[in-house]
């Protein structure tokens, strides 16, 4: 076992934080959509407007759901998010991070589309990529109906949410895809070699370690986990990284994901992308659900600059 040096808040919270794993996946969506459930706030639709849709799958795929979060603050055309949810790529919906995408939405006044992709191992790569791909072009499509303005789409998520971003990223920029304008990857799940120092060392680590990670690698590859993976499934495999859009990559100190995160931003950087690079202290996977926690609070107030910027919000927007 690995002492780990935790932050003092978070070290105190740990106690109380939910324990779970994806051995049972049954029980870990169940588990998780109580905890979404006792966690969700009443969101404030009185400066949002939500609308579902259901939007055509990609080459032939079945429909593909998104909720739309507009600002009733945003005026003419406004940047939009593409929001793609966590969860091992196995867990999570559209309400699991719903209290995230509507907070960036009514902070920033912009509009979020989240998507519901499918989760493996019922429906394994590249089910979930095609998905987000499908929820992207719809995003671009309906950018006058929506108030969007198509030079300002980025993409946003976190751990295999993340992982699934920086794939649409690549996805979309070799299948003719629209062009993002930046990818916000916290904490992602990017690499099924499992190689690395962070990911050897981190067996036992909260909400998220190796024995975890095999197994999402496992659920999510289904049989091409013995074969040749694609860089579309493992974006730490791509071997061109160039013309990509800019990135903002967050890792935790004690996160097994932590080495594939900082490996992929320098990656990007060596390919002339432009990359802001954050790990944090004393953290773990997942921690920031610990709010009251002093860098908790600092992640969350750098997303809402980092987003700021990246998408170009000025004060008239």
């Amino acid at each position: 076992m690995v002492a780990y040096s935790y932050d003092p808040e978070l070290a105190a919270a740990l106690p109380l934080l939910p324990i779970g794993g994806i051995e049972d996946l049954t029980a870990e969506r169940v588990r998780l959509d109580e905890m979404v459930a006792g966690l969700s706030t009443t969101i404030d639709e009185a400066s949002l407007e939500i609308e579902d849709h259901s939007v055509a799958g990609h080459d032939g795929d079945p429909a593909v759901g998104v909720r739309v979060f507009r600002s009733r603050r945003a005026i003419g055309t406004v940047p939009a998010l593409l929001y793609i949810h966590g969860g091992g790529f196995v867990a999570g919906n559209i309400l699991s991070e719903q209290d995230n995408a509507a907070t960036l939405a009514s902070t920033l006044d912009i509009v979020v589309v989240s998507v519901e992709y499918r989760l493996a191992p019922e429906h394994p790569f590249p089910a979930g990529l095609h998905d987000a791909f499908a929820a992207l072009q719809w995003l671009c499509q309906q950018a006058h109906e929506l108030g969007v303005d198509p030079a300002r789409v980025g993409v946003y998520g976190q751990s295999a949410g993340g992982g699934l971003a920086a794939a649409l990223a690549l996805f979309s920029r070799d299948h003719g895809g629209p062009p993002l304008c930046f990818q916000f990857l916290a904490i992602p799940e990017l690499d099924d070699r499992l190689e690395t120092q962070s990911m050897r060392t981190f067996v036992d680590t909260p909400q998220w370690n190796r024995p975890s990670a095999e197994l999402s690698w496992g659920y999510y590859l289904g049989s091409v986990a013995t074969g040749d993976v694609s860089p579309y499934a493992a974006p730490a495999r791509a071997q061109d990284l160039r013309d990509l859009p800019s990135a903002y990559v967050s890792t935790m100190e004690f996160d097994p994901l932590r080495d594939e995160g900082i490996l992929y931003a320098l990656a990007l950087l060596g390919a002339g992308v432009s990359v802001e690079l954050h790990s944090y202290p004393g953290t773990f996977h997942g921690s920031s659900m610990v709010t009251t926690a002093g860098i908790s609070q600092r992640i969350a107030n750098e997303q809402m600059h980092v987003l700021r910027r990246a998408l170009g919000i000025t004060a008239s927007d």
